[in-house]
């Protein structure tokens, strides 16, 4: 009889950044690692997040034994308050991570049914035929952790987003040691993070921000406003350091930053001198010179503080002349364009602005080339899967890791959905499962479909025509020339002798077929073929068109 194998599945995260989701199968066991959430892209009009699709695990909930979280940064966790209803499983993480995991589930109203559990770097913990062990890594957030899982068919590594920086702000350096122990005793599989594969060389360690920091409090003449991600546990705490040397008090602002600095402060991850942090009503009688707000927004995300600032809609806080600002984060793909309108808009209101490209303000949290080598090095698996990133990061680790001597025949560039089988010996793809986008709109989620998606976009394209028609209600006749209202299509002043011959134009082909009010459905067609052919000739634009009856 043939052994079983072990199966990996990347639900998501894998091809794109964000949405990270990987499952581990082996008999009738299941492991989830992460649960993420992905920022929607320009062409998701008025979708807020975009998360995994669950339909395997559901499928297969009954040998689901838990989720295990390596970090608490929303491509890791953001998804947990939308699965979890459908999921009723233990979420195992870190003491930070389960903070974390505890403010957005009480964001979402998720929390009473939630099974957490707190691990320690470490420690493990048996899920079935899985023991996964908890080893430290350096990330841009502190309680960050890789997985070094105990499989009947071997050692499975998952590296979790890491980097390795040896002076690091909060926590201790990735645990090498343990990783070299393991790879002297061997190791099945490597499972590491690609983000910054393209980079060469090494990622600088979180020190140069901290004196950037102190330069600034120093030089600045007025108001400091550091804007970066909430999570950021550890740039926060450089922010008060830096703050507390040069006599200036804090004060946070926006609610998901003072959420998740107070569950901070609570667990003992942050560290303010007395007196240092302020309520925000406090720094109106302050001088310019001695006050620090921190703040969302380094994303330029609509609703954040800072956007708020630049647009002039801020509550509390004004831009004034001579303020600076410390833009402390990488723009997330895609964000590049929205974030340089905020950058303008600040500079035009008399604010200097500093980002990573004119000052060492942010060090990213993920290992570059020289890195990832030394942990292919020092794990020496046997198969590699690179994971977390787009194609071209995976395609480009997977060729470095060809550079330190794994065979290319055992390294897998995997899709989402992908089925990887391993046995100890051998591994190969199998097949694949559903996996995709699924997205959360207001409240709903999952109820947005592709067809919701092309509607919106055709009507953010061409705009929309309206053509009502009245029809007698005894004799189904045509009653005088149908009406066409029209939205984002065309200027109706400009274009009203082309929308008046359009009406016409309906009026002779309705008339010439002869309507029946028992044929609306040909009716339909009919306004739509006619309208869209006429306007598409007339305008090289095809706007959604919906006939509308009136019977009087």
């Amino acid at each position: 009889m043939s052994k079983s194998r072990l199966k990996m599945i990347p639900i998501g995260g894998l091809s794109e950044i964000g949405k990270n989701m990987m499952v581990l199968e082996y008999e009738d066991d299941i492991i989830v690692i992460d649960a993420g959430l992905m920022f929607p892209g320009e062409e998701m009009l008025g979708i807020d997040l975009v998360i995994p699709d669950i339909s395997y695990l559901v499928e297969n909930r009954e040998k689901l034994r838990g989720i295990v979280i390596t970090h608490g940064h929303e491509d890791h966790i953001g998804a947990l308050p939308f699965l979890l209803p459908q999921l009723n499983v233990p979420i195992y993480a870190t003491k930070l991570t389960q903070g974390l995991v505890r403010v957005k589930l009480k964001e979402r109203k998720a929390l009473s049914a939630a099974k957490l559990k707190v691990v320690s770097p470490g420690e493990q913990v048996t899920l079935g035929k899985f023991k996964v062990e908890f080893f430290l890594v350096c990330h841009s957030i502190p309680d960050a952790v890789g997985l070094i899982i105990h499989t009947p068919v071997g050692i499975v590594v998952h590296s979790g987003d890491f980097k390795l920086d040896y002076t690091p702000v909060s926590g201790k350096p990735t645990d090498l040691s343990r990783l070299a122990q393991l790879g002297a005793q061997g190791v099945l599989l490597l499972l590491s993070d690609s983000t910054y594969a393209e980079l060469p060389g090494y990622t600088p360690s979180e020190r140069v921000v901290g004196e950037a920091l102190e330069h600034i409090m120093a030089d600045a003449p007025g108001r400091v406003i550091v804007t970066t991600f909430s999570s950021l546990v550890s740039r926060v705490q450089q922010v008060i350091d830096a703050a507390a040397k040069y006599g200036r008090r804090v004060f946070i602002v926006g609610r998901s930053m003072s959420d998740t600095a107070r569950m901070a402060l609570e667990l003992g991850y942050l560290n303010a001198p007395d007196g240092i942090l302020g309520r925000l009503d406090e720094a109106r009688g302050l001088p310019r010179d001695k006050i620090v707000f921190i703040t969302t927004g380094s994303q330029g995300e609509p609703t954040s503080a800072l956007v708020r600032m630049a647009n002039r809609d801020h509550p509390q806080v004004h831009i004034h002349h001579g303020d600076t600002i410390v833009m402390s984060a990488t723009p997330v793909p895609g964000n590049e364009a929205v974030i340089n309108r905020t950058v303008d808009s600040l500079f035009k209101q008399g604010a200097q602005v500093l980002y990573d490209k004119v000052a060492k303000v942010h060090v990213h949290g993920h290992g570059s080339q020289e890195e990832l080598k030394l942990l292919l090095n020092l794990v020496k698996p046997k198969f590699f899967v690179p994971i977390h990133g787009e194609y071209r990061h995976l395609s480009l680790h997977a060729k470095l890791a060809q550079s330190v001597d794994i065979p290319k025949d055992n390294t897998f560039v995997l899709e989402d959905g992908d089925i990887l089988e391993l046995s100890s010996q051998s591994a190969k793809i199998t097949g694949k499962v559903s996996s995709g986008n699924v997205y959360v709109d207001g409240l709903s989620v999952g109820d947005i479909g592709g067809v919701v998606l092309r509607n919106r976009r055709m009507l953010a394209k061409d705009g929309i025509v309206v053509a009502i028609i009245a029809i007698n209600r005894q004799t189904g006749r045509l009653v005088g020339r149908p009406d066409i209202v029209t939205r984002g299509f065309v200027d109706t002043r400009k274009f009203r002798s082309m929308l008046d011959e359009s009406r016409d134009l309906l009026m002779r082909t309705l008339d010439h077929t002869g309507v029946r009010t028992a044929e609306w459905s040909f009716i339909n067609n009919k306004v739509r073929d006619t309208l869209d052919k006429f306007y598409y000739e007339r305008t090289k634009l095809r706007p959604m068109i919906l006939p509308f009856m009136v019977k009087v």
